[in-house]
């Protein structure tokens, strides 16, 4: 496997390249740095490059007799992709365009692609299979679903072969400590919360407390970010062995709500944390919670942290030993 990794410098991407690197023959990042971080990758094998370069990424696909791709680079803030979604638009699903037709034009017809819990939107029921409507309440729920639509059809006319990840929220960090989540501005909920333990903000804040849920904030899913890079070793080994194109869900398949994190934030960190009840973010579903049965029957995924103190305790570790993040 010669495997380009675009925005292979981000968070789950840089976990990724990680696991990538003891199964592969060759490993290359491309990533334009504006959210991911050259630090967290082998520097031998990096390119810095943007997705609408078609003229780079080709000549790099080519020098390295590539493979195939996993494709990491997007926007991701759902918040943000509201606010401004012409951004979206253009990054995620125009810059996708723009690599899926570079990798046809070099002969290269395998990938795996990063989509997201985002596209169900509000689910009718929990926990949510593949085959659940896909009603994108944001922006970038709705970019993602684009895009999964859009191989759908290269794969018919153009013989791609592709799987689709459907994230639920990942978390923690390499067991190492020396990578792991850093984003700026840093939006996801533990590493805000451990920003409270470490000092660097005064509280966390709750975005809404009158869900339809047990104790009226959010439920999630929570992932942890080896878990995920796991699978996508797996998926780029089914595609390697004839797997057909598919889509899979990736969760633990059990929710925590925005105050049990919390709580269990304090219990790793032995930490009291101040919280502030803040107005729903549009565009937030109550409750996220995967069924991951398919990925598991499929490819044999089976994650390795189920717990959330377990999950939150390596994410601490690369906090503390990294409180100003890779700089």
């Amino acid at each position: 496997m010669r495997i380009l990794v675009t925005g292979g410098a981000g968070y789950i991407g840089s976990h990724t390249v990680r696991m990538l690197e003891k199964a592969a023959e060759k490993v290359v990042v491309y990533d334009n740095l504006s959210k991911g971080h050259q630090q967290a990758v082998n520097a031998n094998y990096f390119v810095q490059g943007d997705l609408f370069d078609s003229q780079l990424l080709a000549e790099t696909i080519k020098k390295n007799n590539i493979d195939s791709v996993v494709h990491f680079a997007a926007f991701s803030l759902v918040g943000e992709s509201m606010q401004n979604p012409r951004a979206y638009y253009q990054n995620n699903v125009q810059g996708t365009l723009n690599l899926l037709e570079v990798m046809l034009e070099s002969g290269v017809n395998k990938l795996v692609f990063s989509s997201t819990a985002a596209v169900y939107g509000e689910p009718e029921c929990v926990p949510i299979t593949e085959a659940a409507a896909k009603n994108p309440t944001n922006v970038y729920g709705r970019t993602k679903l684009i895009m999964e639509n859009a191989m759908a059809d290269y794969s018919l006319a153009h013989g791609l072969n592709y799987i689709a990840l459907r994230y639920f929220n990942a978390c923690g960090a390499d067991p190492q400590a020396d990578i792991g989540e850093d984003h700026h501005p840093e939006t996801h909920l533990i590493p805000l919360i451990l920003q409270a333990c470490l000092g660097k903000r005064e509280s966390i804040k709750i975005f809404g407390d009158d869900y339809p849920t047990q104790d009226g904030t959010c439920i999630r899913d929570y992932i942890h970010v080896n878990d995920l890079a796991q699978a996508h070793v797996l998926a780029l080994q089914a595609l390697y062995n004839g797997k057909s194109s598919s889509v899979y869900n990736l969760g633990n398949g059990s929710g925590f709500s925005v105050k049990q994190v919390i709580e269990a934030a304090e219990a790793v960190t032995g930490q009291s944390i101040r919280k502030d009840i803040a107005s729903r973010r549009a565009g937030d579903p109550a409750v996220l919670v995967a069924s991951s049965e398919k990925i598991k029957a499929e490819l044999g995924w089976k994650p390795e942290y189920q717990d959330i103190k377990s999950i939150i305790k390596t994410a601490w570790q690369w906090h503390q030993n990294n409180p100003e993040g890779f700089n």
